[in-house]
């Protein structure tokens, strides 16, 4: 069994919150006897209010404490890639800030054995004076990079940041873009036994972005180091991550596999793919009532390959002669209609004041991950004429979970995956293969032959 590299033991943070308008702005307002009173009453009431809660209250009322971290406590082996996730506030950047050795931990200790490199704030150390080159070195040295190291990257940064022109250019006159590349390439090749990476996927262009997780994936996967990666992106944890960690106000939710972690991070949240008509929008005119995706898993969340629902609640106050609907789902990465898919029964549908119940069902649907939306259309197919147009609904999010991932599963990627199947039709080896040949009759008889094919 590996090695503990990281071991974190009763870990806790707690940072002071000060709500002392006049300290912080740099005067003191002056006092008097009934300010003196009210205070001590406030004080009394908050230590009172601080202990029925099962907190420690702080002397001054004007500061409170406040706890980003409670009580961890878990290892990370050797070679692990640990996936941290959750919500805004849960205290990911503390910990990872704690274990950088940028903050000291309240209680609790932790124990590194290894190098640590961090990507926490992309660009800390640059001097915007100075010029690329010179900040490649000055941040190397900061990230803790000896001459030699620097000398020895040299190349190897500049390639894989892509500001070979603009070496010699003060890093003030850099685009946003081009500051970020630079300084994820000085921290990325440094070779650290631990990797700690703090949402650097969301920098940088689609492009950049995917060099950036390769660039992990080489640190961990080939050369067996340890990497803690905090992300909001479900496809990236999934896809890098072996183990996940779940942090909530502070504190270990769960720790186990990815999807796992992942399904009860997914789940914790309130929102639907639904649509629903506003009630100052009635209109004896026929219109969209309801819709809703039925996603695989709560939280507007859909799993790749699994069985999707749609309902839709149309409403007719008066007959539709000749009724039809259809709707298309969008990629919100490409903009662009993935599925298009539409509904006619002849005078059937909406031939009657009412309201009809459709029900779309795909038994494997396969979008990419990433988001979607859709856009629906209600008209009467004779005279085209549109009773409701809709766009931007039903947001929902397609994530990939399995045990075993696919690199390349990205939104940026594609939009849609089709069943297909690869075979391997023959192996030579020798030196003098040539391919087979087909004279220019056989051909044109082939193109005759071939049937032709629509995309819908």
């Amino acid at each position: 069994m590996s090695e503990a590299i990281i071991v974190v033991e009763g870990l806790s943070k707690c940072y002071a919150i000060d709500h002392n308008l006049g300290a912080q702005v740099g005067y003191k307002r002056y006092t008097a006897l009934r300010d003196v009173i009210g205070q001590q009453v406030r004080n009394f009431t908050c230590k009172a209010l601080a202990a029925a809660r099962g907190r420690r209250a702080s002397p001054n009322r004007e500061t409170e404490e406040f706890w980003a971290l409670k009580n961890l406590n878990f290892e990370v082996k050797r070679g692990e890639v640990l996936g941290i996730i959750g919500r805004n506030g849960a205290g990911k950047s503390t910990l990872l800030k704690i274990l950088s050795r940028i903050t000291e931990p309240t209680v609790g200790r932790v124990i590194l054995r290894g190098r640590v490199a961090s990507l926490l704030e992309v660009g800390t150390g640059f001097h915007p004076e100075l010029t690329g080159r010179e900040n490649i070195h000055l941040n190397g040295a900061i990230l803790g990079m000896s001459r030699a190291e620097i000398r020895k990257k040299f190349d190897e940064i500049v390639t894989f940041a892509g500001v070979e022109k603009f070496l010699d250019t003060p890093v003030k006159r850099y685009s946003s873009g081009m500051y970020v590349r630079l300084a994820f390439a000085v921290a990325a090749h440094l070779e650290p036994e631990i990797l700690l990476v703090d949402e650097v996927l969301a920098v940088g262009d689609a492009e950049f972005q995917k060099k950036c997780l390769g660039k992990i994936d080489e640190v961990s996967r080939r050369e067996g180091r340890t990497v803690l990666l905090v992300s909001h992106n479900m496809a990236a944890i999934a896809e890098m991550a072996n183990r996940a960690l779940l942090l909530d106000a502070g504190s270990v939710v769960i720790d186990g596999t990815v999807p796992t972690v992942v399904s009860t991070y997914l789940a914790r949240g309130a929102r639907r793919a639904a649509y629903i008509r506003p009630v100052e929008l009635d209109t004896s005119v026929p219109h969209i009532a309801r819709i809703e995706v039925i996603t695989s898993d709560p939280n507007a969340v859909h799993r790749f390959g699994e069985p999707l629902e749609i309902k839709f609640w149309i409403r007719h106050p008066s007959p539709m002669m000749h009724g039809s609907f259809c709707f298309q789902i969008f990629s919100s990465q490409f903009q662009i209609p993935v599925i298009h898919s539409s509904y006619y029964d002849g005078q059937e549908f909406g031939s009657e004041s009412g309201c009809s119940t459709l029900l779309c069902q795909f038994p494997r649907i396969l979008l990419n991950v990433g988001e979607f939306y859709l856009c629906t259309y209600l008209q009467d197919q004779r005279s085209h004429e549109t009773y409701e147009y809709l766009e931007g609904i039903c947001v929902f999010e397609v994530i990939r979970v399995d045990e075993n991932q696919i690199a390349g599963w990205r939104p940026e990627v594609c939009a849609y995956h089709e069943q297909h199947a690869w075979t391997m039709m023959a192996v030579n080896t020798s030196a003098d293969f040539a391919l087979p040949h087909v004279d220019d009759a056989e051909c044109r008889a082939n193109r005759e032959r071939a049937p032709l094919s629509s995309c819908r």
